[in-house]
């Protein structure tokens, strides 16, 4: 693809279409390189979006090189060059080389992620259920996972159901998150001096779980955790590989473990849950989990 992009974009470019030659390809024609560009631009690939790059510069080069050649001369054709030069120009400046380079990292983050969690799953005999990306995606995960351990039934395993409960356990235990939450006067009605949220920001900000698609973290695990009585397992890339959110001290029961994936680079929207299927019936591998949990922990 990119490939055939570069040769068509070379024609355009020859000394056979300068100013001297017959007219250049009509302005659709260049527009429609010129989105291809643009669209090859945002490719995961490297080599795609460097050779895209060139050839804008080029455009832009070329451009400059006729418009020069044809002194104050506004026919046109010329006025047309100007304008592709300065698309060329504003494309090519929003990917400098140190922007690419920021690109490259996070994708390679990305992969490292993706690569870590894959592994770990496949020691855990699990594989990732993707929950959708729309702000509720901790708290779908969640009742997926409630609902293949039978906790919830289908009809109730959405995320409406699973908020609800979240926010109405914290609300039931105010004690246990306020000191954990950050107070934001204007938003929470929180005290900024004592940096402590406020009762009213607390009540408003259970409401905002219950009600909005305001993305859930760690307050909201342990509040699932003790309110269906399971232990949460949040596997992740990087160290811990496996945090482990228990509604009590004790032994837990291996069949009644919720296990979610957290991805921080792999998705664009950013921080991201998924749910951890078992790749058979939750008797086959609850020895094997115990096992690798035990080793990764230590």
């Amino acid at each position: 693809m990119a490939g055939s992009k570069k040769n068509k974009s070379k024609k355009m470019l020859s000394p056979s279409n300068s100013i001297h030659s017959p007219p250049i390809p009509d302005s659709h024609a260049q527009d429609e390189l010129m989105d291809d560009l643009l669209a090859q631009l945002d490719s995961r690939d490297g080599t795609v979006q460097s050779e895209s790059i060139n050839i804008l510069n080029e455009i832009q080069l070329n451009k400059q090189v006729e418009i020069t050649e044809t002194g104050k001369k506004q026919s046109a054709k010329s006025r047309f060059q100007a304008r592709q030069a300065r698309k060329a120009a504003s494309i090519a400046q929003t990917h400098s080389p140190d922007e690419r380079k920021d690109e490259e990292r996070l994708v390679k983050e990305a992969e490292d992620e993706e690569r870590d969690i894959g592994r770990l799953c496949h020691d855990l005999l699990l594989q990732v259920h993707e929950i959708n990306p729309d702000g509720h995606c901790l708290f779908s995960a969640i009742a997926d996972q409630l609902a293949i351990l039978g906790i919830l039934s289908p009809p109730q395993a959405n995320y409406t159901t699973v908020r609800q409960t979240a926010s109405q356990y914290m609300l039931s235990h105010p004690n246990d998150f306020i000191p954990f939450l950050p107070a934001f006067e204007e938003d929470m009605g929180g005290d900024a001096e004592g940096g402590i949220m406020s009762l009213e920001g607390f009540d408003r900000y259970c409401a905002s779980i219950r009600d909005t698609a305001v993305w859930g973290g760690e307050p909201e695990i342990l509040a699932l955790s003790r309110a269906y009585d399971v232990p949460i397992h949040v596997i992740q890339g990087g160290r811990p590989p496996v945090v482990v959110h228990n509604p009590r001290d004790g032994p837990v029961d291996e069949g009644r473990i919720v296990r979610i994936s957290y991805h921080r680079k792999m998705y664009g929207l950013g921080e991201h849950y998924n749910s951890l299927r078992p790749q058979g019936p939750l008797s086959h591998f609850s020895k094997r989990v115990q096992t690798i949990l035990s080793s990764s922990l230590g």
